[in-house]
């Protein structure tokens, strides 16, 4: 067994050498279903890469390579991670608002993000995981 974190939750999945999967554990764990024409969610259909599917199975990492999202295994291959892509990332932060939150500038000088409203104001954040 092999356990598949995505967005749609967390699943214990029977897997080939990689992340290969049926074409309906694909769709249960990712939300993306198999067609003719490529895996589609909603109106969205892309292409799969070439030699990405054979036998009813799904190379499901090449595709999520191919999306331009992030996948991530353990090194034994027994756990991954399909991370979101940027562009659904930024997509769902767009009109977002940041939270209110008071720190000091460079000077020390306390600055409270809601009294910049209405001025260019750029946020570096750094995390260190």
């Amino acid at each position: 067994m092999t356990t598949v974190i995505s967005e749609s939750g967390s699943f214990e999945v029977h897997t080939g050498h990689g992340l290969w999967m049926s074409a309906s554990e694909c769709e249960r764990v990712t939300g993306w279903t198999a067609k003719p024409q490529g895996m589609c969610k909603a109106d969205e259909c892309v292409p799969l890469p070439a030699g990405s599917t054979r036998d009813g199975q799904v190379d499901v990492a090449a595709f999520w390579r191919w999306r331009s999202a992030p996948v991530l295994s353990s090194d034994a291959g027994d756990a991954w991670v399909l991370g979101e892509s940027a562009q659904t990332r930024n997509q769902i932060l767009l009109g977002e608002t940041a939270p209110d939150f008071t720190l000091p500038d460079v000077a020390g000088t306390p600055r409270t993000l809601s009294s910049l409203r209405g001025n260019k104001v750029v946020l570096v954040t750094w995390a260190s995981w």
